[in-house]
């Protein structure tokens, strides 16, 4: 009988009861901050670009992207810059003259001519301009090629940086 009793004070016991469930509670805040950093991050990592390029007024690699864009004609290649800029996705956009292309298609070579757009956008912006210039461009498969910039003059990078709006 004597042997009976501890066990049986301490299944009844609250303490052992408590003492468990604050390690579980601590548990599960540090994984719902957890996660809450990571579906952040991208905002977090923004912030924290401007707040250090703020201070030290050094540019950090990659904050804006320079996209190459195929065109078949010129006045295909007018439209999409000028869409693009009236939406401000890109601050500026360069209409180079054509130039002679050679591509694989349906198994076979091709020659054709092709107007080539050259996009300075944020970045942040890349993965919505691409979409948008997908849905508007005339070709099946539109060459969307992107590039970050890892420098370049600070007073163009900041004018990039205003002349395209995030919303």
């Amino acid at each position: 009988m004597q042997d009976n009793k501890p066990d049986y004070f301490y299944q009844r016991n609250p303490k052992d009861i408590m003492s468990s469930a604050v390690p579980r509670s601590g548990f599960v805040v540090f994984c719902v901050l957890l996660v809450v950093t990571l579906a952040l991050y991208p905002v977090l990592r923004t912030l924290g670009v401007q707040i250090y390029s703020a201070f030290t007024g050094k540019y950090v690699s990659g904050y804006h992207s320079l996209l190459l864009v195929n065109c078949p004609t010129e006045q295909t290649a007018r439209d999409i810059g000028r869409i693009i800029m009236e939406k401000r996705l890109a601050a500026c956009v360069n209409i180079f003259p054509r130039t002679a292309t050679m591509y694989y298609w349906k198994g076979e070579i091709r020659d054709a001519t092709e107007i080539l757009l050259l996009v300075r956008t944020k970045t942040s912006l890349v993965q919505r301009l691409m979409t948008y210039i997908t849905a508007i461009h005339p070709y099946d498969i539109p060459e969307i090629i992107t590039f970050p910039i890892n420098d370049g003059s600070q007073h163009y990078l900041k004018w990039i940086a205003e002349a395209v709006t995030d919303s």
